[in-house]
This record gives C-alpha cells, sequence and structure tokens, in this order.
C-alpha cells in the first residue's frame, strides 16, 4: 500500500495526535489549518493538470472551438475536454460565450486571469521542450541502475 499523493488528497484532515509536551522547536508555528496550502494546492492542481497546460497554450493566441481544441490537443477524449474547460471556466481562466445560430456555436477564451498565467505556463512548455532529451537520458540512466 502506499501513500497516496493526489491533489484530490488534500483536502483531508490531519488525525488529531495527543501531544503532551509543548512544542519547544524556535521559529513561527504554522497555522493549525493550513488554509494558505490548501488554497495553493487547489489552485496548482488545476493549473498543474496536463490537459489544463495544453488547453491554457491553445488559447493564448485566441478563441477556440471546443473541435478545434480538441484536433490541437493530441490524445484528449471528449469528455477530458469538456472537464478540463469546465474546471478553467470555474476557476475564472476561461469563458465560454454561446453564439445564437444554428447549431450553436460556443466559442472559449482566455479571461484576464488566464493570460496572465499563459505566460509561465508557455515558459514552462518551452522549457519542457527545450530539456526533454536531457530528461530523457536521465531517466535511460536511471532506469539502467536500477534494473540490475
Amino acid at each position: 500500500m502506499g501513500t497516496l499523493l493526489k491533489p484530490e488528497n488534500t483536502d483531508l484532515p490531519a488525525p488529531a495526535r495527543p501531544n503532551p509536551k509543548p512544542d519547544t522547536r524556535p521559529g513561527p508555528r504554522p497555522d493549525p489549518n493550513h488554509a494558505d496550502c490548501r488554497g495553493v494546492a487547489s489552485v496548482l492542481s488545476r493549473v498543474g493538470d496536463k490537459w489544463s497546460v495544453f488547453v491554457i497554450m491553445m488559447l493564448s493566441d485566441g478563441p477556440k472551438r471546443f473541435n478545434e481544441l480538441k484536433r490541437m490537443i493530441n490524445g484528449i477524449s471528449q469528455r477530458m475536454l469538456t472537464l478540463t474547460l469546465r474546471g478553467l471556466e470555474r476557476d475564472g481562466l476561461v469563458t465560454r460565450t454561446i453564439f445564437p445560430t444554428i447549431p450553436p456555436r460556443v466559442d472559449y477564451e482566455l479571461t484576464d486571469l488566464g493570460h496572465g498565467l499563459s505566460q509561465p505556463v508557455e515558459a514552462l512548455g518551452k522549457w519542457a521542450k527545450d530539456h526533454l532529451g536531457q530528461i530523457e537520458a536521465a531517466r535511460t540512466q536511471f532506469d539502467q541502475r536500477n534494473d540490475g
């Protein structure tokens, strides 16, 4: 069995442990509610998700329709794209505009908040692309050391 280190597990309360001795360690004590950590973890779980990164990158140059995004993002299912767009919309990063045509046309576009995120996301994507060879070599070396 292992520890489940997934973003959805960050809201679990820590088990209460009896602590007969007071904490005498120097320095500031953390907030027992860890509200800041939980808030940041929920944001990072959204913007750090691989599909969210791809959607944000694809929308950085302007609005796109659903099927256009689906074609541009290799390997994403219709359901996953729907869930990703809905989550980004909920977090205020993407807007969904419905045009009253037959059939209805729906465009997705980054909000100002989303545009603010697109620059660091694109920088991260560029870094990953630029260093892919080094990372693959490191993985190969690691796997060779640990397979034998």
